[in-house]
């Protein structure tokens, strides 16, 4: 007899380790589990769910018709880079979350939360920072000089007893027209104040802890022409994600105030207990009621006669969403990361009791497909169909 010296292969085979029950999930654990797991979502009936390595179960808070339309509308047009977010207003609930790319499938999932300059988006923030210290009303007309899209502060300024152009900011605002937000910002506002409104509204913190949402940024501007890019829009240090620019756009919606997100409607762990269920939550007050009201009038001339006009109108003119009042703000600007012609498309509707806030994104490189305006116009018209 003689023994081996090799070890001995046990015919018992292993039993898999177990995966502890997960338990009770706080907002934005809730947030980042249904982030991880929307990759794998699938129809169910009405709802839409995914299943948890525990056994436990997803069930997201998405509108599938919008979510499937945005989706049918990247991929016809083959968007190089594309993301979108929509948002309840009242209760912070995750309407639609999409990213697509035809050239980087792995962009996709990450496109809602990552960082890109903001754009004429800004002006929001410009606007409101004046309102809120009542130093102007938007019917207040402005004086400025140069080109209504000018990205140049030397010739904004302008010069007593010459000819100066005049706008009121709602028109400027619908219009996006650069010089005015430039001197608004600078003549107006200030330098702190214009840091102190980005801070209140969720730049350069950690807005949502616990997630991999990074912080959107805004660099302090260094001398007078910097202040008067960034009250422009035109500061390239001025970063927001789609997702954060939702939750700004259902805040100003909903009297100011900015709702906790939720993506998912209900959670449940393996042992079939309720780990989390949608209750809608304040995380912060943007601006005051007064002010959000006062944003939404100035906000309505951008697709009534301003830079979205052509987007929700037929080649006749009528109105594509007539009885709809929407309110909305564009941005244009060239990017980086990735690269190409940033275009941003920001709204909220009806005004007079919104229903959804939603974001567009979309990144066109050296042939343009479509513009965001075009996204927006079309998830707004799924939306409420």
């Amino acid at each position: 007899m003689f023994f081996s010296t090799k070890p001995a292969i046990s015919s018992v085979k292993k039993s898999p380790p177990q995966i502890k029950p997960l338990t009770t999930l706080d907002s934005f654990q809730s947030l980042q589990l249904a982030t991880d797991s929307l990759a794998s979502a699938r129809s169910n009936g009405e709802q839409y769910q995914a299943a948890l390595p525990d056994g436990g179960l997803v069930t997201f808070a998405i509108d599938q018709n919008l979510q499937k339309r945005v989706k049918e509308v990247m991929e016809q047009y083959r968007l190089s880079y594309g993301a979108f977010v929509a948002i309840e207003p009242k209760t912070g609930r995750v309407l639609a979350l999409v990213g697509h790319s035809s050239i980087d499938s792995s962009w996709e999932q990450r496109s809602c939360f990552g960082i890109y300059p903001m754009a004429s988006l800004f002006k929001i923030i410009t606007a409101a920072a004046a309102l809120e210290e009542k130093k102007v009303l938007p019917e207040t007309m402005f004086a400025y000089r140069g080109k209504l899209t000018s990205v140049n502060p030397g010739y904004w300024q302008i010069r007593p007893g010459r000819h100066n152009q005049e706008m009121s900011l709602t028109t400027a605002m619908g219009k996006s027209v650069n010089p005015v937000f430039g001197r608004l910002a600078s003549d107006v506002v200030g330098r702190d104040s214009i840091m102190s409104y980005t801070e209140k509204f969720g730049f350069n913190q950690t807005l949502l802890p616990g997630t991999v949402i990074p912080p959107s940024k805004a660099e302090t501007p260094q001398d007078d022409a910097a202040l008067k890019l960034m009250g422009a829009g035109l500061g390239r240090e001025v970063k927001i994600s789609p997702f954060h620019a939702a939750l700004m756009m259902g805040a100003i919606a909903n009297d100011g105030i900015m709702m906790t997100p939720a993506l998912a409607k209900e959670i449940k762990n393996g042992k079939g207990e309720t780990i989390f269920s949608l209750k809608p939550q304040m995380m912060r007050r943007l601006v005051t009621s007064e002010t959000s009201i006062q944003l939404s009038r100035m906000l309505s001339t951008t697709v009534s006669s301003g830079t979205s006009r052509k987007a929700f109108h037929d080649r006749r003119g009528r109105p594509k969403l007539a009885s709809i009042n929407i309110a909305a703000k564009t941005g244009t600007i060239d990017g980086k990361d990735p690269e190409g012609h940033y275009s941003w498309f920001a709204a909220y509707a009806p005004m007079n009791d919104p229903q959804i806030a939603l974001v567009a994104l979309i990144v066109n490189q050296d042939k343009w497909k479509i513009k965001a305006s075009h996204l927006g116009e079309q998830a707004l018209e799924a939306f409420f169909r």
